[in-house]
């Protein structure tokens, strides 16, 4: 008989492992999920970035039937997120597992402590008569030197308790650990006081990072996981004409300790497969007012902390005077990794349904241009879908334009 045909109910439980195993434990990029769920289903050899469409097919349907089972979500971003159920079982699994290996240590320990004390006890015996002869003879050495030597004795006894207490003192008030253990690294939020307090590795207190050679599809969630969850605003950095992303941004970070974190930890560090580069991006005269910026995430600009991004934004083309009752929407920069479901989900994040869509293929080559054509059932919808112009779908900033 032939081997078994592969079924999306197959890579469900790759699809959860490899989730969990994430740098994270609970999130992943879609397509760096895929290629490693597919590697470990042996439906991609290791290193090859060749997948076919079945294989593709078979993925999408795993994550359909996973996201319909609310084992997983899928965000507009491109990001697959486990489920708060499923992120507990791993707790829960990791703690009975961590609670066997604890009580397996403790019944080893046990058992060697017992057979130390079976052989003292044979040797006891053996030397039984030996040492109850020796025992009786010291006593009365020791009795007859105890006269003689009374108070010296006393006196020593003494000293040897006040210097037993002593060093038992010690042990009970160690050392300040905050003397020996060296700087911490705070986790929480801070007073705005304290945001920029200098600190060790940034005397400065600088909070705006630079982060460059970054994936071209990595998106905000991604980021700021790999920055452990420390990211309060994001700009990044396209070509002020064509939108296109540069593989690079502008950071804040909660406060300083942060800031010197991600410098001394996680520069060079590698984000789906790239290894990332961090540098302190301190304040130049007259930035105050501009940054952070009021959005959490922008994108494009002229300078490191210009706004824009969005719909008649600087950092990626305005958005030309839209005609009236205008209900279709030129759509660009898209990954190549969109369709219809992709978009429509994206656009339902507005309230705004799709009535059609149309993608632009080369007519030589036949290959995805990257753009396309969104129909809307009424100019509202239209409306409410222009305002995402600029923001991040599958790791793009989306370019979006009136069209007639």
């Amino acid at each position: 008989m032939g081997k078994a045909k592969t079924q999306p109910s197959d890579l469900a439980s790759p699809i959860i492992e490899t989730l969990r195993s994430s740098e994270n434990g609970k999130s992943m990029d879609l397509k760096e999920l895929r290629k490693s769920v597919l590697i470990a289903a042996n439906l991609l050899s290791d290193g090859s970035e060749d997948i076919d469409k079945s294989s593709k097919k078979l993925f999408k349907e795993a994550v359909k039937f996973l996201e319909k089972d609310e084992k997983i979500s899928l965000n507009a971003d491109g990001v697959v997120k486990l489920s708060k159920t499923e992120r507990s079982k791993t707790t829960t699994e990791t703690k009975k597992e961590s609670e066997i290996d604890e009580d397996s240590e403790k019944k080893k320990k046990k058992k060697k402590k017992d057979g130390k004390r079976k052989r003292e006890l044979v040797d006891d015996d053996a030397d039984g008569n030996k040492k109850d002869k020796k025992v009786k003879k010291k006593k009365k050495s020791s009795r007859k030197e105890s006269e003689n030597h009374a108070d010296n004795h006393v006196d020593t006894h003494d000293q040897a308790e006040v210097d037993n207490d002593d060093e038992e003192e010690g042990d009970e008030h160690p050392n300040n650990p905050d003397e020996s253990a060296g700087e911490k690294y705070t986790t929480g939020e801070v007073e705005p006081a304290n945001k920029n307090k200098p600190c060790k590795n940034n005397p400065l207190g600088i909070t705006r990072l630079f982060l460059g050679n970054l994936p071209f599809t990595v998106s905000e969630p991604t980021l700021n996981a790999h920055l452990n969850d420390t990211i309060t605003h994001i700009k990044w950095i396209t070509d002020k004409t064509t939108g296109k992303f540069y593989g690079s941004a502008f950071v804040e970070v909660r406060n300083s300790k942060d800031a010197a974190k991600a410098m001394k930890e996680i520069n060079g560090s590698l984000l789906m497969g790239r290894p990332i580069k961090i540098n302190y991006a301190p304040m130049r005269p007259g930035e105050e007012k501009d940054w952070p910026p009021k959005s959490k995430v922008i994108t494009g600009g002229k300078v490191a902390n210009a706004g824009g991004g969005q719909a008649g934004g600087k950092g990626l083309k305005a958005m030309s005077v839209k005609p009236e009752g205008c209900c279709k929407l030129f759509i660009g920069n898209l990954s190549y990794d969109i369709d219809d479901e992709g978009i429509t989900k994206f656009f339902m994040g507005v309230e705004s349904e799709i009535k059609a869509v149309r993608w632009l293929y080369h007519k030589e080559s036949g290959d995805f241009k990257g753009c396309g054509y969104v129909d809307f059932w009424n100019t509202e919808a239209c409306e409410k879908a222009a305002t995402l112009n600029g923001k991040n779908l599958l790791g793009r900033p989306i370019r979006i334009d009136w069209a007639e």
